[in-house]
């Protein structure tokens, strides 16, 4: 059906939808189509959209509208989390051709079919209802070196800032034969890398038999040859316990780095956040994970400016963050999202206060990566080649270390820089007068 015909693909938001995203690409490919970039003209657009605030809201529209600019006679297809959110006004847009709604972008092809055959412009479900992982296995990375493989959907956590659980749905796990497989042909493909990813997978197996979680998992890849290492998506802080700890340090694949969501260091927000974990419960997780691994990578989200944070509260956070240290703190100015029960709280936080309260935090992260960092110069590291790229205008070989420190490691004296593409290798970690993080390849 689609033979000859070329697809361009756009996906927004976080690397559950960059998976989906690769899913549906291989069942079009697997239909004639061949991949274009999204700026070229093609015959098929597919955007995957996100809802997670409303600038992601924005970003969708002006994505799913381009697309139309750039072929006004393409087949438009929007699919993902705006979608779930805004079904009714999205079956208005006439710039979009057919409609997708979570859970059902495995049946991307049959769509399509029924496009043609009968007109139909939507496929759409109640995610509230849905009990069942949606399959969509990707047997090789489009776009990355590492993979990304999906183990869960869903959340039941409903923060109150929150849109997720709305539009993604109640928390549905993967069958670990599933995930075992999909990385097992990955592995095949010559992957060394794959990233657990999911909604919420802190929940993984919690909808099953009650006696399979994380820890599990992670066991069970770690046998298959060829993968070189396991790294964990974002995790809630209640899943680190000394059992998961203490299991997950020894398998050797798993890379020392957690990125624990917290959200706030002040525990009156985290009530009204409606977190499930106080400040000094989520300090435990991590001198925790300092205890059993040495020098772990810990990142974590904050978000400045959640309604009603005060001075006080937001000194509190602060000071809280300058106390545990993270090797990198991502930082989110709180923006109102409908639909959920912050977006209607009592005493909105002026702009202007987020933002100097955001530059504040900035700060202390740039700070703290860069003495994280500092611990390992002189050491060697190892980093898993990922791309070639050009940097004051010399030539790098660019990569990850398994506490996912960005690496550039000189191609001075290598006649094929191209060959370390998707190989790990063993540099040393040296930081130039200029203040740069590089890496140099041991000979010995």
């Amino acid at each position: 059906m689609l033979s000859g015909k070329t697809v361009a693909a756009c996906t927004l938001g976080c690397k559950t939808n960059q998976y989906e995203t690769d899913g549906m690409i291989e069942i079009l490919k697997k239909m004639g189509a061949s991949v274009v970039d999204f700026e070229d003209t093609a015959d098929v657009y597919l955007i995957n959209t996100c809802s997670v605030t409303n600038m992601a809201d924005k970003k969708s529209r002006q994505m799913i509208h381009r697309a139309r600019k750039n072929n006004p006679k393409a087949l438009v297809i929007a699919c993902g989390c705006y979608v779930q959110a805004e079904k009714e006004k999205l079956s208005q847009d006439k710039d979009i051709d057919i409609i997708i709604s979570n859970n059902r972008k495995k049946d991307i092809g049959h769509v399509i079919a029924e496009y043609f055959n009968s007109g139909e412009t939507a496929c759409f479900t109640d995610i509230s209802r849905e009990k069942e992982f949606e399959e969509l296995d990707v047997n090789k990375p489009v776009y990355h070196t590492r993979a990304y493989v999906k183990i869960q959907d869903g959340c039941n956590q409903f923060c109150t800032y929150c849109i997720i659980p709305y539009v993604r749905g109640r928390i549905r796990s993967r069958s670990m034969d599933s995930v075992i497989d999909e990385i097992s042909r990955l592995a095949e493909a010559g992957v060394k890398e794959v990233v657990l990813t999911g909604i919420h997978i802190s929940s993984y197996g919690r909808d099953m038999d009650g006696d399979t979680g994380l820890a599990d998992l992670v066991e069970n890849i770690s046998k298959i040859e060829g993968i070189e290492r396991i790294r964990l998506g974002s995790l809630e802080p209640g899943i680190i316990t000394e059992e998961f700890a203490h299991r997950i340090k020894a398998v050797d694949k798993l890379c020392p780095h957690f990125h624990l969501s917290l959200q706030s260091g002040c525990d009156s927000v985290l009530r009204r956040m409606n977190r499930k974990y106080t400040c000094s419960e989520y300090m435990e997780k991590c001198e925790l994970l300092r205890k059993v691994y040495k020098n772990p990578a810990i990142t974590t989200d904050v978000i400045v400016g959640f309604p009603g944070e005060t001075e006080e509260e937001f000194e509190c956070t602060r000071k809280y963050l300058e106390d545990i240290n993270l090797y990198e703190m991502h930082i989110f100015k709180y923006s109102q999202r409908k639909g959920t029960p912050a977006a209607t709280m009592p005493n909105q936080v002026d702009p202007s206060v987020k933002n100097s309260r955001s530059d504040v935090l900035l700060a202390i992260s740039e700070h703290n990566k860069h003495a994280y960092q500092d611990l390992f110069v002189g050491t060697t590291v190892k980093v898993l080649v990922e791309e070639l790229v050009e940097k004051n205008g010399e030539e790098y070989m660019r990569g990850h270390t398994e506490r996912y420190m960005d690496v550039h490691i000189s191609t001075e004296g290598i006649t094929d820089p191209q060959s370390f593409k998707n190989r790990i290798v063993e540099v040393m970690y040296e930081k130039t007068t200029a203040g740069e993080y590089v890496g140099k390849i041991n000979r010995g």
